[in-house]
Parts: structure tokens; sequence; C-alpha cells
């Protein structure tokens, strides 16, 4: 770590590390199936199987990416927007349905759409895009390139829409909202560091990179 990064950002970076180890420990309990996935990703594929997909709530954004990304993030993220952790209606109505076998299934199947292995060296951050993300310490979590996370059930960012980061960025710094925001104490105390051009910055710089997340279409949405 640099001079940068503040005695707050240190501890936060230490907690998330040791959630994560917790995470992992738990999640190693169930197994996902990738063919029982695909049978399951019905509910998924009218948003996250269409090239270009935007997402009109609470703003207008591109859906996530969800092919190649971890299947442990899938897993925390869609039992986020169960307990109402992540806010965002129609995804909690669907991961409430949602057995911890049916994420896991899901979570295994979108794992194995990961693309080629993006670089180990992204390419160079402008000295702007640089600092602030030395600030927050977002490699310490989501890895060198940020395509390899320290641990699985933290999400991969390398290459994912830029409209979409920044949209999850600021939804840690929302308080208040029952309909809107992200209740993660680490994300949110990091988050709340940067201001809304700064968050854009962020976003921007990570969506350029080369990583392993795309869209699958759909033969039906073709």
């Amino acid at each position: 770590m640099t001079s940068l990064l503040s005695s707050t950002t240190r501890a936060l970076v230490t907690a998330a590390t040791l959630c994560a180890a917790a995470f992992s420990v738990h999640a190693q309990a169930l197994t996902g199936d990738v063919a029982a996935g695909q049978k399951k990703a019905d509910m998924c594929i009218g948003c996250h199987g269409i090239v270009g997909y935007q997402n009109s709530f609470p703003e207008i954004h591109k859906v996530p990416m969800i092919s190649g990304q971890t299947g442990a993030y899938i897993v925390s993220a869609l039992n986020a927007y169960k307990k109402g952790d992540r806010k965002h209606p129609t995804m909690r109505g669907i991961a409430g349905s949602l057995s911890e076998q049916d994420m896991a299934d899901l979570g295994a199947y979108y794992a194995s759409h990961a693309d080629k292995a993006a670089p180990d060296t992204p390419r160079t951050a402008s000295t702007t895009a640089a600092a602030l993300i030395e600030k927050g310490a977002c490699a310490s979590c989501h890895g060198a390139n940020f395509s390899k996370p320290i641990d699985p059930s933290y999400p991969k960012l390398a290459g994912q829409h830029a409209d979409y980061l920044f949209f999850a960025l600021k939804a840690y710094t929302v308080e208040g909202n029952p309909v809107v925001g992200r209740s993660n104490g680490i994300m949110a105390g990091i988050a709340k560091q940067y201001s809304t051009a700064e968050m854009r910055e962020i976003a921007k710089y990570l969506g350029s990179l080369e990583g392993e997340m795309k869209v699958v279409p759909q033969p039906r949405f073709k």
C-alpha cells in the first residue's frame, strides 16, 4: 500500500478480506451444477441474455454482464437481493424465489461462460483514474488486473459496463431509501470517499479493460 491509502481504507480492506474468508467457508458447502443452472436460467436471460439491454430503474444503465462472472459472486449477489441488502424490486422478487441450490447452480452455469483469461497487467490508467483507484485500494480485493478477485465472492470488474459500475458504486452511498441502494459497510465506506465525477472516472477506466465477462445472446432474442 502507498501513502495514498487512508487508515480508514486500510481497515476496510482488512475487514473485507476477513469477510471473504468467512463467506468462502460457507459457499463450499454447496456445489453448483452447470446443466441444472442452464435449465433454471430462463428467468435471467430476458435481461442478461440480450446484448445492450438497459435497465431503467432507478436510472438508465446497461444490465451487468454475468456470463463469465465468478459463481460465488453471483450467489453472494443473489443472496444480497433476497435479504434486501441490495434494493431492486425485480431482482429481489427473482432472488426470493430461489433456494441456495438454485443460486449455486446459476452461479456455476454463468461462471462456465468465462471468456479468455484477462491479461495479467491491465492497460495503464490515466493519472486521475490511477490515483482514485489506489485511494480506494480497489486492487486489494478485486485483483491486480481487476479480473482475478482475491476471493471468488468478490466480483470481476474488468470490462463490465461502465454505466453499470457507476450505478453500483453510487448505490453504496445511498441511505434511507426503501427501493434504491446497497447495504455493505465495507463498500459504502470506500464509495463515500468519492464525488460523483470521480466514481464516473473509475467506472470508465474499469469498463475499458479487457476482461472475461460477456453477454451470451439467446437464440430467441437475436
